[in-house]
This record gives structure tokens, sequence and C-alpha cells, in this order.
């Protein structure tokens, strides 16, 4: 077990275990409970009822968060000619073809969004062992492979995350900061469980959201009434 500083633990004790909040009450418990130097990122975790181990119970997809994640977010792009332009104008970090995918075989990895246009999978295929594991690889699920690069990287800029169910059928997605308002924590909140309940696969049965936890970075966990959510 990893072993708790002293501000944690007695944050921590300020957090009723027994209890599910309503997310207003959690997500102001969140601020009040930061304590961290730096503005810390509001992380939600979703406990889903799916075995990622069947191909019909997989959850992944995008979502743009009305409020935005409170970070930038360095977009690369794949792309050549007329499109190249297109996601230079649309303010990509970085626009290119085999140029970057060389320097990401390096170890190049200054970017946290990849885009690339259906033409250019087939090379970019080669860093899958790379981008893979990160959850970097550009996918039609996220809306990351596409023609429309302008408006990928449009909706990137503007608070659009990607989420993916993990092994143990779990979700973690950033929301915003803990310099949000609560209102604005909340809405982002709701997007995004309302886009998992969507996403919501063939084969999941029995019941779909089993859990769900809000914290700041560095704070503990506080559980939000998911049984109110499915309603």
């Amino acid at each position: 077990m990893p072993k708790h500083g002293k501000k944690y633990l007695e944050a921590a004790k300020k957090v009723d275990k027994t209890k599910l909040y309503e997310p207003a009450e959690a997500f102001a418990l969140v601020k009040e409970l930061s304590f961290a130097k730096f503005d810390e990122t509001v992380e939600v975790a979703v406990k889903l009822g799916v075995d990622p181990r069947h191909a019909d119970q997989q959850v992944r997809g995008a979502v743009v968060l009305p409020h935005g994640t409170g970070k930038t977010r360095k977009v690369l792009v794949f792309a050549k000619g007329e499109k190249a332009k297109e996601a230079e104008a649309a303010g990509a970090d970085y626009v290119g073809a085999e140029e970057y995918i060389e320097k990401i075989a390096q170890g190049w990895i200054d970017f946290d969004v990849v885009v690339a246009t259906p033409d250019m999978m087939g090379a970019v295929g080669r860093l899958g062992k790379i981008l893979g594991p990160k959850g970097l690889m550009p996918s039609p699920k996220t809306g990351t492979v596409t023609f429309e690069v302008a408006k990928a990287i449009a909706d990137i800029k503007a608070g659009k995350i990607e989420y993916r169910v993990d092994k143990a059928g779990i979700v973690h997605v950033p929301i915003g900061k803990v310099s949000f308002p609560v209102e604005k924590l909340v809405e982002n909140f709701h997007t995004l469980i309302d886009a998992l309940i969507k996403a919501k696969p063939s084969g999941a049965k029995g019941q779909y959201l089993k859990g769900v936890s809000v914290s700041s970075t560095m704070g503990p966990g506080i559980k939000i009434n998911h049984l109110k959510l499915i309603k």
C-alpha cells in the first residue's frame, strides 16, 4: 500500500466514505480539500459493468466538454498537401508526414493528441507500438482519423477529451481544474456521463454504471451517487 502524506490524510478525514455525494457537493469538497501548490486537475473515475476482454464490451470514444479541461493540448497532425495547409491554418502545433514518423520512432513525444488523415494511416500504423500504449494512436472512433482536420483541431482545442475503458473496466478522465467554479465542473461531468451512457456497448449486461468517484490530482476520492445518474 502506498503511504500518503499528512496533508492527504487530513483531507481524507473530511470525506464520509459511507456516503454517496451529489455532484455539486462532491466538486465543492474536491475544491475545499485541494492542498497542492499548483492548479490540480479534477479527475473522474467511472466503474462500468463491462468485461473489456470481449470485443462487444469495449467502451471508447470522445466528447467535447463545454468548459474544456483547463489545459492547452498540443496537436500533431499527419497530413499532406492541402490538408496539411488546412491543419496549419486551424492551429495545429505540428503538421507533417514521414519526418514526424521518424522523430517519434527516435523517441520524440512532445504532443498530447494525434490527428491523421485516412490516407496517412498506412504510414502512421508503423508507430502503433509507440503510440498505442500511450493512448495516442489516431482512431476513427474518437474522430482523430478524418479528412475534416480543421474541425478535429477546433474540437480538441475547445476541450475534446477521449475516454477508453481499461482492463479493470474503469474509465479515467480529466474534466477540469480545481480553479474551475463548481458549476462548470458539474456541467463537464454530466456531459461526460451522458456520453458514457450513450456509448453503452451491446454486450453489456446488468448494471452499467457501477460506481463513480472524483478527486483532484493529489486529493482523496469522493464517491458520487451513480444510481441517480442512471435515472
